[in-house]
């Protein structure tokens, strides 16, 4: 069961390790740790081909756990279900949010039944352990006419200027992840059939159309602006002025800089861009299967979050418009 609120058993342990830590010091990760959490990052880009990111958030979130344990407990290894207990209960203490501390159990699970299914444990630590109950949030979602102000708002007379527009309608045109938009390269754009080939999550391959407008921008971009900032031989489609690919954290700052200059309130993201790709499908009638397919999600039920996003803009259109609103 998960720790809601700290149960007694719960904080009779806390208590009884934190007198046993008192002037202890928890030794820097062991050489068997570092091989563990390197053998198991391996394992997750090789079978189940997570991203980088992903893989790197497992492994910082493995690190705090290691951190928070009792001196006592030298390795990753020698883990108890309660300590697994303990150390949820301690972040909901401290603040932790529930999705938070979902996702730290998430990283733990995936360690666990890792080294369960390798043969370096017998039992599963987290086998008993609960999920919090999470309420989806809808997701913030701009209007038609704000994603219009936005995408006007790169000088286009400037060559960065005519690179983020190009950017911003691949990333509205398609739907696109930050990842995925900033990780395309040359040979997943075709202008003549007006698609767009990229690699989701899990190494999933779609096709993506890329429509008229977006494409007229990246072949502007492309026979333009893109020559002059290549520094050396690369295949990466959008460049920074040092010729390098873009970053996610260098487009992140362009966007919310766009956002402040178009006069957007929302503290804008690429992933709200997504949002509104979704969301603006949705209003317009289109499938939600062809929505899911699009966005690359693995479920529906992850879809289907659009649906009600849509249902709250009729509410309160209604609200707005209708005399007895």
């Amino acid at each position: 069961m998960y720790p809601t609120t700290m149960g007694k058993a719960y904080a009779n342990a806390k208590l009884s390790s934190a007198r046993s830590c008192v002037g202890k010091t928890r030794p820097p990760l062991s050489d068997t740790d570092a091989d563990l959490l390197q053998r198991f990052a391996d394992a997750q880009l090789l079978e189940r081909g997570l991203s980088s990111n992903t893989i790197a958030a497992y492994n910082s979130d493995l690190r705090s756990f290691l951190a928070a344990l009792p001196i006592e407990r030298s390795s990753l290894l020698g883990v108890s279900n309660s300590d697994v207990m303990a150390y949820l209960a301690s972040r909901v203490d401290d603040g932790s949010s529930a999705r938070s501390a979902a996702r730290l159990l998430c990283a733990l699970r995936r360690f666990y039944a890792w080294c369960v299914r390798e043969g370096l444990m017998t039992d599963n630590p987290t086998a008993l352990v609960r999920s919090p109950t999470i309420g989806r949030p809808l997701p913030k979602v701009l209007t038609e006419s704000e994603v219009s102000a936005l995408l006007v708002t790169p000088d286009i007379t400037d060559d960065l200027g005519l690179r983020d527009r190009a950017m911003l309608e691949v990333l509205y045109a398609c739907g696109l992840r930050v990842s995925e938009l900033v990780g395309m390269t040359m040979d997943q754009i075709n202008l003549q059939q007006g698609v767009v080939k990229i690699w989701g999550k899990g190494n999933k391959e779609r096709l993506i159309p890329l429509g008229d407008v977006a494409g007229s921008w990246v072949d502007q971009y492309v026979k333009t602006v893109r020559p002059s900032l290549v520094r050396s031989r690369t295949d990466d489609l959008f460049l920074t002025r040092r010729g390098a690919a873009m970053t996610r954290q260098a487009f992140w700052h362009r966007i919310r800089a766009h956002g402040i200059q178009a006069g957007i309130r929302t503290q804008l993201s690429p992933h709200i861009l997504r949002h509104a790709f979704a969301t603006h499908l949705v209003n317009h009638d289109a499938d939600l299967r062809v929505v899911q397919l699009l966005l690359g999600h693995s479920s529906l039920s992850t879809t289907q979050i659009y649906t009600h996003v849509a249902r709250e803009r009729l509410k309160v259109m209604h609200q707005l418009h209708h005399p007895r609103g």
